[in-house]
């Protein structure tokens, strides 16, 4: 673990290929590792953490590519341990960018990027959700095809999948229903400790 730091990283995270844009905006520690990264990055957006994820940092001055998330070891694919990896080694300056990849079927890309480099509030608790618009998606909806889907058919009550919808809806470990896709409070936003998420992902007692 790092040492302890008086400053916090501001990201803005968009989900792309979504019009109008589903985005939030966070500041977590400097000190956090990718994976504490991810656990905030989920939390905001309103995933359930169901599925693998990396983040894909751009090539630089001819390095090899590689890929921050959970190794597999059964397929070396070069992927990176994202508790390993301090943020810090990449987020160095304003505008560093990004991209977060989550549920690799239904192919879910976030485009991350520092916007600010701030002191601690002392009152504050961070990680801490400041600023967003509009409701994630709802987890194994289909991708970005199965998310429009899903909206025209919500749109129309007549529609022969709406009962379907609704009911599956209802029925998700979240129950999604009513879902409003332009609703969003950055104060309903509950964080999870990133060493607690590391346990249950692993079976760690």
């Amino acid at each position: 673990m790092s040492k302890k730091s008086a400053r916090v990283m501001r990201f803005r995270i968009t989900l792309n290929g979504i019009d109008p844009p589903v985005w939030r905006k966070i500041d977590v520690p400097e000190t956090y590792s990718f994976w504490d990264l991810h656990v905030a990055i989920q939390d905001s957006m309103g995933w359930l953490d169901y599925h693998l994820h990396s983040f894909n940092p751009p090539r630089r001055h001819g390095r090899k590519k590689y890929k921050v998330g959970i190794p597999d070891d059964e397929f070396d694919d070069g992927t990176v341990a994202g508790w390993e990896v301090p943020i810090s080694n990449f987020f160095m300056e304003v505008g560093d960018t990004l991209e977060y990849e989550y549920d690799f079927g239904d192919g879910w890309c976030h485009e991350v990027i520092l916007v600010g480099i701030l002191l601690k509030e002392p009152s504050l608790k961070y990680p801490l959700c400041v600023d967003g618009r509009r409701a994630c998606p709802p987890e194994d909806c289909g991708g970005i095809g199965g998310y429009e889907e899903l909206l025209e058919v919500l749109a129309d009550s007549s529609h022969e999948e709406h009962e379907g919808m609704v009911e599956w809806l209802k029925g998700h470990a979240k129950n999604y229903w009513p879902y409003k896709p332009d609703e969003f409070e950055p104060t309903s936003v509950k964080f999870d400790d990133p060493k607690r998420r590391f346990k249950i992902a692993f079976s760690q007692p």
